[in-house]
């Protein structure tokens, strides 16, 4: 399962996830583009869509992608506060859907 990390998560975060290809926006060479055409971009080659982005599910009508979508909610994006829920996003990957939004944690 091939996984691409939002260039708003830490992407040190990447390590944490052996079991899974997992890539990162900055990787990609994909900084600083807009969320819709990011994700067209990652249905092309990604299963999973990792993000802490909140707004990204009012911006894009996440349906129309070919993409599961990780919403990670945590007190901030930094490496410390999201190491804690990387078992919860690794129990949701594979089941994740397409054009679906997965929230977790709190």
């Amino acid at each position: 399962m091939k996984i691409l990390l939002d260039e708003c998560v830490d992407s040190r975060l990447a390590s944490q996830f052996s079991e899974f290809d997992v890539q990162t926006v900055h990787d990609r060479g994909w900084s600083g583009i807009t969320n819709g055409k990011l994700l067209a971009l990652a249905q092309v080659e990604f299963d999973v869509f990792v993000t802490v982005d909140r707004n990204l599910t009012f911006q894009q009508n996440i349906p129309k992608f070919s993409l599961a979508v990780i919403l990670v909610h945590c007190v901030s994006n930094r490496l410390a506060d999201l190491v804690s829920l990387v078992p919860d996003i690794q129990r949701v990957i594979p089941s994740a859907s397409r054009g679906t939004v997965t929230s977790v944690g709190r």
